[in-house]
């Protein structure tokens, strides 16, 4: 009976107010859940194991009410419509010919509990029927923040628009580093490993964003395919920044350990980017799998303790790759002193400067994190427009450094180019030392 009620508002509100009143549920539009703490949902001090939990003692407290109070009497000309429990709300015997009011339901997220919903008593002493479902009907129109869905909406098309943009151009690099020969070195190929799993990243996203958090009936049927996405995404973000880590130890061992086969490199290198991302990930899963259950629902979307999992390795591979561009930057102050015989390479001094750009880039989202403004705070806007733009442009951000503004892939370009287009595109053998690249070292181009 309960479940029923629930879902009979659920459509009704559906019906009569379009999609995203249909999609309002326990859960956010981030994916958190109501305020109870291990798995519980709280309720004016008490708690609850379960939505259905809450519903049914809302229900038996409003229907107890029948018993325990005497029933309404009447002179014969005043008329009262019943006490009834909606699915949400106990609804007060009411006159007949008023409009009743209730205020929001608090345990329902998304709802304004400083709101009122309403529902209309008619002169014969019947609840309004909504035309479309032939059902009693309560509106809860009034319960949503308007501002707060807008926002929602307008966030998660920045982060499908910010990603797409970043898979774009993620693919165009990928394009142009297997295309030329002149680019095969081990430093493009942690480039192509860094960039393959941005894209993918970015892929899984899209489908992340648009057809799971906008679809409210997977999150509720939390199937196992998007369980199994929210584990893949998990894996790649791991991916994605131990290949940073990768970056920033190939600089150091360019610049300090210097005598190094690259395939011995390029093995640790995929181990490290590849592999290790494979058991902390699956470590992660068989930990949040014996959790509470409020771990295991809505796709896991919800916060849980086992995210430190992935957390630590993330932030330990970001200061490490701190650690390591500092030494670099170190040693090439030391080089490029006026007395050093040998100066430092300019593509290596770009990579640096590059990866230098990049570490600070890729950590602040887990520095901001910690740092989110309160809901319905005047800076919660700009903070959630700004996490969104910050974290689903790290793409484009990487190909514009690591391949746009690479010395070596413009050389390559422009050789291309030339050769169809002499009269605008002047040959760079041209312009360089002796009909030589810039750059000599095929280790240290960016």
């Amino acid at each position: 009976m309960i479940q029923d009620a629930m879902e009979l508002v659920r459509v009704d509100l559906a019906k009569a107010n379009g999609s995203y009143y249909g999609q309002t549920s326990l859960i956010d539009a981030e994916g958190r859940v109501g305020d109870g703490q291990d798995g519980q949902i709280q309720f004016d001090r008490l708690e609850f194991e379960s939505p259905e939990d809450l519903m049914r003692h809302l229900y038996y407290t409003c229907m107890r009410s029948n018993v325990s109070e005497p029933p309404w009497t009447t002179d014969g000309s005043t008329i009262f419509c019943p006490r009834r429990f909606d699915g949400w709300s106990c609804w007060e015997p009411t006159l007949a010919g008023t409009v009743a009011e209730n205020f929001c339901p608090k345990f329902i997220l998304g709802f304004d509990p400083r709101r009122l919903a309403y529902r209309t008593c008619h002169e014969n002493g019947s609840w309004f029927v909504h035309p479309l479902s032939g059902r009693e009907w309560s509106n809860y129109t009034n319960c949503i923040d308007t501002e707060d869905m807008q926002l929602r909406r307008l966030v998660n098309d920045i982060y499908i628009g910010g990603y797409t943009v970043s898979f774009l151009t993620l693919i165009i690099s990928l394009c142009i580093f297997h295309s030329f020969r002149t680019l095969k070195c081990t430093r493009i190929r942690i480039h192509i490993h860094l960039f393959t799993s941005l894209a993918l990243s970015c892929l899984f996203w899209i489908f992340w964003y648009k057809f799971v958090v906008e679809d409210p009936d997977v999150l509720n049927a939390n199937t196992g395919w998007c369980v199994g996405l929210h584990i893949l995404l998990h894996y790649l973000m791991l991916v994605n920044y131990f290949w940073m880590f990768c970056e920033g130890l190939h600089l150091h061992l360019v610049l300090v350990i210097v005598f190094i086969k690259d395939i011995v490199a390029m093995r640790w290198f995929v181990t490290i980017g590849w592999i290790l991302p494979v058991v902390l990930v699956s470590l992660y899963a068989l930990v949040r799998n014996t959790l509470e259950p409020l771990d295991t629902e809505h796709c896991w979307m919800n916060e849980s303790h086992a995210m430190w999992l992935l957390t630590i390795p993330v932030c330990f591979s970001l200061v490490a790759s701190l650690v390591f561009l500092i030494n670099v930057v170190r040693v090439l102050l030391t080089k490029l002193s006026s007395t050093s015989p040998h100066p430092a390479p300019l593509g290596l001094r770009k990579a640096t400067r590059a990866t230098l750009i990049l570490i600070p880039l890729f950590g602040l989202q887990h520095i901001l994190l910690p740092l989110r403004p309160e809901k319905g705070c005047s800076v919660e806007r700009y903070y959630q427009i700004g996490a969104a733009l910050l974290i689903s442009l790290q793409g484009l951000c990487v190909s514009c450094l690591f391949c746009f503004a690479n010395h070596d892939v413009i050389f390559a370009v422009q050789c291309y180019l030339s050769r169809f287009f002499p009269d605008l595109v002047t040959h760079p053998f041209l312009e360089s030392n002796g009909g030589q690249p810039a750059t000599q070292s095929r280790d240290v181009v960016v």
